[in-house]
């Protein structure tokens, strides 16, 4: 049986009723969210973490398959939100920080991956000083429902979140594009290897393809995605400050 980590994970084991793990204090975060420039996001986020950051889409497998992240800096390993180890509180955590140390992963089993999901969690936080979240009889504890809830939600959206993207690339309507700025008067700043929606395609869509994006509440997640676009000022404004700090 394999399991592979998600982004950010360094080793998962099944999460064990019986163990203590050791929850992250408020505001900890986990170590990658201050090392890199964007982070998945799902479905029913779109709504509100278009308001903070430009949502884009990306593939890690030239155009097979896309995902939507936040992007959250416009360097290698930035993350313009994180200062001092904490992430503003001003603006939107995407969930995928917020179920860190726990997530739910595919187990692959003589090499074909299982509709199985088993719930997981990072290694090193399985600790004996960590907290108990069942009681010997089985039964979860307080502490443990909403990370439970947390869990099931996320990976369910995941699921919309694939269809989505599937839809989109179906139809034809993402379009690789680049972002160029200049921060200060210094280098030129060139993030890449991002999707957006081509908007002008949108109007060629047959009769049932605009139904189906309607249907299944895709468009509004679209123009929620184009409007976020604008975010890539605030991205500038605050990579101002750092640039000139540093």
């Amino acid at each position: 049986m394999q399991i592979s980590p998600p982004y950010g994970y360094k080793e998962i084991i099944p999460f064990d009723r019986t163990k203590r793990v050791r929850l992250p204090a408020a505001g900890e975060l986990p170590g990658f969210a201050g090392t890199t420039n964007a982070i998945p996001v799902s479905y029913v986020e779109f709504s509100v973490a278009c308001r903070d950051y430009p949502l884009v889409f990306a593939t890690s497998d030239q155009g097979k398959s896309y995902s939507p992240v936040a992007v959250i800096g416009l360097s290698n390993g930035e993350n313009l939100f994180v200062k001092d180890g904490r992430w503003d509180p001003l603006v939107y955590l995407p969930a995928y920080v917020r179920r860190y140390p726990f997530c739910m992963s595919r187990v692959t089993k003589d090499g074909k991956e299982q509709d199985q999901r088993l719930i997981c969690v990072e290694q090193a936080f399985v600790s004996d000083d960590g907290e108990m979240l069942f009681d010997a009889s089985g039964v979860a504890l307080e502490t443990w429902k909403p990370i439970e809830q947390l869990l099931r939600e996320y990976e369910a959206d995941i699921e919309r979140t694939r269809e989505m993207c599937g839809i989109l690339a179906d139809y034809g309507l993402l379009e690789p594009f680049t972002m160029q700025a200049q921060v200060n008067g210094g280098a030129a700043l060139n993030l890449s290897g991002m999707h957006r929606i081509a908007e002008k395609k949108l109007e060629f869509l047959n009769a049932a393809q605009h139904k189906n994006l309607i249907k299944k509440g895709i468009m509004g997640r679209l123009y929620a995605h184009l409007i976020s676009l604008e975010n890539f000022g605030r991205l500038m404004n605050r990579k101002g400050p750092a640039a000139a700090a540093g």
